[in-house]
């Protein structure tokens, strides 16, 4: 028997947006099942260069919130160890149309995993207007 196709997304979610539910929604279309890594405090620190406004634990609350995860689990604690990927061993990864640094040490990668994944990029919803960056200086 076939195990359904796992979809594994990667993001800060800091504040859940209607791009945010777009990214999951088309993610989700992809597989049977949609697990979504919620990058850390720490490690968002260090991509961003500022803390998130909300800590890890109500950014999971509010994913949860939504419905659209089958699982949600932490991040990695360092930046490109993909041990969370390993755990998984999603079928495909869908990346945000502007996780463009991430696609490239992701797809560095791909030949040490023991498993094959896709990687699929999801357009973004309304362009560049629903960015988490944009919508936090409003």
């Amino acid at each position: 028997m076939k195990r359904p196709k796992k979809v594994m997304v990667f993001g800060t979610f800091d504040g859940i947006h209607d791009g945010h539910r777009h990214f999951l929604r088309e993610a989700k279309k992809q597989g049977e099942e949609l697990i979504v890594a919620v990058s850390k405090d720490e490690v968002v620190q260090k991509l961003k260069n500022r803390k998130p406004a909300r800590k890890i634990t109500e950014r999971i609350y509010d994913l949860k919130k939504e419905g659209l995860a089958d699982l949600i689990i932490e991040g990695d604690d360092e930046i490109h160890t993909w041990r969370a990927v390993e755990k998984i061993k999603p079928d495909i990864i869908c990346l945000g149309y502007d996780q463009k640094e991430l696609e490239i040490a992701l797809r560095s990668e791909l030949l040490r995993f023991s498993f094959d994944v896709v990687i699929k990029t999801i357009d973004s919803h309304r362009g560049n207007e629903l960015h988490s960056s944009l919508l936090n200086k409003n």
